[in-house]
């Protein structure tokens, strides 16, 4: 696995952080916010992207697209893999993003209108589509195989995730490198989150401001970043002695068919994707103990995945202990899935669940176990990991610990 996230710049010091409950939040630094409604969001600070990339490099690829290529170095190198002793054409990436490459979008759209058509870059628009970091990647690693884009708003890279298991099960490919990217926080894409009315308006205590099953909760905060992960074959990863984080165990996806924003009052489109993931993994619902909710902070959210989660899990949904990575993360978007896989990967491997911050006052509503503002130890065979987005996708991904 390979992580870039607003607490870290790789998977350890992400881990770390999420674990300390360190916030990720702070005034926007990268243009001038002072006329949108919200100032604030969870970029990435500190990132030497000319110690990754060559110039040239840096000139064809959008911003999103450089945090997916270093995640996804991270996440090669940690594989072990040697492409020069693998067969490329069994070795596949699928990455999903949900909005792409934005930055470029908007860089353009001003070149253009000031200086003209001629002045357009010929990078412009293989740097702008969505598929774009899939197909760099794949050139990088000379991964030949399956290799395409889910695009899918925040439910992107657990589809992606879903497929790249399929993939494998169905022998398409031997080994996957999936997971997603997103770096949307632009003067457009806030803009357009503004004018949903569905960011926090916290401006004077940004770090506060996500607060994930909270009463006081008033929308969610955005967030950039991306993660990586490496999938194989079980068989062939213990042949080679490949050092094995959690075994993706089931997949569900599955539409509200309701609104293009708003979930269902019911829920019952997570309910299906949850009860497919569960069925998917052949698993009963009373393995798994720990969940990493999509959590967003927002009000409908919060409120329709906790009726999710009581009615697939019932009276044991009092026993789960449920966690939001975005209460410290921000809302990752189309990278938001990946990242939750990997912490729902971590928590059953090493025993330990990192906290929802800035949990203060519980909603009635949201009455299950948030494990609020300190991390847990914890022992779970199996995590479940929602990710659910606009369009009314919902997904769901079950992660198990690797017995051996």
């Amino acid at each position: 696995m390979g992580a870039l996230t607003p607490v870290g710049h790789d998977l350890e010091t992400s881990w770390e952080g999420l674990l300390a409950g360190r916030s990720g939040a702070g005034p926007i630094t990268r243009f001038d916010a002072s006329r949108h409604s919200t100032r604030f969001a969870c970029e990435i600070t500190g990132f030497e992207p000319e110690k990754w990339f060559s110039k040239p490099e840096l000139r064809r690829y959008d911003i999103y697209s450089q945090y997916g290529l270093v995640a996804a170095e991270m996440a090669m190198r940690h594989s072990g893999l040697d492409m020069t002793k693998e067969d490329p054409t069994r070795v596949g990436c699928i990455l999903g993003t949900g909005i792409g490459g934005i930055f470029e979008f908007e860089a353009t759209k001003e070149l253009y209108m000031s200086r003209g058509p001629d002045r357009v870059s010929p990078f412009f628009i293989p740097k702008m589509i969505s598929n774009a970091l899939a197909g760099q990647a794949a050139m990088r690693f000379n991964l030949q195989g399956t290799c395409y884009a889910t695009v899918s708003a925040c439910a992107s890279s657990n589809h992606a995730i879903g497929a790249a298991l399929r993939a494998i099960q169905y022998e398409e490919a031997d080994v996957v490198l999936t997971g997603g990217a997103e770096a949307a926080t632009t003067e457009l894409g806030l803009a357009g989150f503004c004018a949903l009315k569905a960011l926090s308006t916290r401006n004077d205590e940004p770090k506060r401001a996500s607060r994930p099953f909270d009463l006081d909760r008033d929308g969610f905060v955005m967030g950039e970043g991306a993660v990586c992960l490496v999938l194989e074959d079980l068989d062939r990863a213990r042949r080679r002695g490949a050092t094995i984080h959690g075994e993706i165990l089931g997949f569900g996806s599955t539409d509200d068919a309701f609104h293009i924003t708003a979930p269902r009052d019911d829920g019952d489109g997570a309910v299906r994707a949850m009860r497919i993931a569960l069925r998917d993994a052949g698993i009963p619902a009373e393995r798994v103990r720990y969940v990493n909710a999509h959590g967003t902070s927002t009000p409908l959210n919060d409120k329709i995945e906790t009726l999710a989660l009581k009615k697939v899990f019932g009276e044991q949904a009092r026993s789960l202990q449920i966690s939001s990575t975005k209460s410290m993360t921000g809302h990752l978007l189309g990278a938001a899935g990946a990242l939750g896989v990997m912490v729902a990967a971590l928590t059953v491997t090493r025993g330990h669940a990192h906290p929802t911050i800035n949990l203060e006052h519980p909603d009635p509503e949201c009455d299950l176990d948030y494990i609020p503002n300190q991390a847990r130890d914890i022992r779970s065979a199996a995590a479940i990991c929602n990710a659910l987005g606009f369009g009314g996708h919902n997904t769901s991904v079950v992660v198990g610990r690797f017995e051996g």
